[in-house]
């Protein structure tokens, strides 16, 4: 039976950036792909904002991983010319009733270590963005935008230049613990042929089948098994350039950061996500529900014409929050949590999970192997 001294399950930008990590400290890493290319769930099917670090809780490892991770990532941009620009972002009130809620986001980002958002009144907003209405808002110029499959490439390059191997359409079935190692079943998904390998190190980076893949491994404890749900989120678009040159967030509202304006790198204004709760992977966009979008973007950005909305794409969060229930943290479990010695799980990676990457997989790599800085 083949061994590897690390195998990293799932090809997303987690698994990606925690696949460099390890090989670059000269371990012999295998990267397992269940499709058919890297980066074909989540990582690609988001924002593509790098998040200034500003809603999450104080001491939360979202608000910890975003604020480092952010940086991170910018360095790592300009090092390895992956596309990305630092746009900025508004964060508007709509009416008068709403401005405390700025107030309440600012204090939170001080908390957590944000040091740079600004308020602005309604004229100097609209000095930035002519085509904007509120009336008060925060404006925070970390925030940006980045071409996530360009950042997977990079991540996958650097991880291979230290002899990493990428095995796409290879499904982990099932695994078991053995004395220094652990064993798993793959499943080749085309020829569906079946083998065993061994490693010292499982990152189960799997995204959406992480808590799968975590439950059919044997020995593992059901009660370190969340419970996840499936967060769909539609996104439409407009035609054309839009009149903006930042995103747009409205304040918070309960369940989450409301629909806002992102922009891609081609200047594509983009509108989402919704939340839609599903038990399925589909990806379509029900071009109806575009309908509901109208009235909220026309709170901050009156001048959307009718009809002018087209479906854009979906994406899927794993989520391990449901309906109704406040934001959960992320959760990464090491042997001392769980008891397997070598296995890390990644669940609940969500937004701002792109953004986190790398301050992810340098903590997963401090847990795996001590000492590494």
């Amino acid at each position: 039976m083949e061994q590897v001294d690390c195998i990293v399950a799932g090809a997303g930008v987690i698994g990606l950036a925690v696949a460099s990590q390890m090989a670059a400290q000269g371990l012999d890493t295998l990267i397992l792909e269940a499709a058919d290319a890297i980066g074909t769930e989540t990582s690609s099917r988001n924002s593509e904002v790098i998040h200034a670090g500003i809603y999450y809780p104080q001491g939360s490892l979202k608000a910890r991983f975003c604020l480092a991770g952010r940086e991170m990532l910018y360095r790592y941009c300009a090092e390895r010319s992956v596309p990305h620009r630092r746009c900025g972002k508004l964060i508007v009130a709509t009416d008068e009733a709403q401005e405390p809620v700025l107030a309440s986001v600012f204090a939170n980002a001080v908390a957590c270590g944000v040091d740079d958002l600004c308020f602005l009144t309604a004229a100097e907003a609209q000095a930035l963005e002519p085509a904007l209405q509120c009336t008060a808002a925060l404006l925070s110029p970390s925030t940006g935008i980045i071409d996530s499959h360009a950042l997977m490439l990079s991540l996958l390059g650097d991880a291979e230049a230290h002899g990493a191997m990428l095995s796409l359409n290879t499904r982990i079935v099932s695994g078991r613990g053995e004395p220094g190692r652990i064993v798993l079943k793959t499943m080749d998904g085309v020829s569906g042929e079946r083998f065993e390998i061994a490693t010292s190190r499982l990152i189960n980076a799997a995204g959406l089948g992480a808590v799968a893949l975590a439950g059919s491994l044997s020995g593992f404890d059901e009660r370190f098994l969340p419970v996840l749900r499936y967060a769909k989120g539609n996104y439409f678009s407009v035609a054309g350039r839009a009149p903006f040159s930042r995103l747009v967030y409205p304040v918070p509202e309960p369940g989450g950061l409301g629909v806002h304006l992102t922009l891609d790198l081609g200047g594509t204004a983009r509108f989402g996500p919704d939340v839609e709760w599903t038990d399925t992977l589909d990806y379509r966009v029900d071009p109806a529900r575009g309908e509901r979008f109208y009235d909220a973007i026309r709170k901050y950005w009156p001048g959307l014409v009718d009809g002018s909305l087209q479906p854009a794409y979906s994406g899927i969060r794993p989520k391990l929050s449901g309906p109704g229930d406040a934001n959960s943290d992320f959760v990464i479990q090491g042997a001392a949590d769980h008891g397997i010695e070598g296995l890390v799980n990644l669940f609940g990676i969500e937004s701002p999970g792109l953004t986190s990457s790398l301050a992810i997989a340098e903590h997963v790599a401090r847990i795996l192997t001590p000492g590494t800085r």
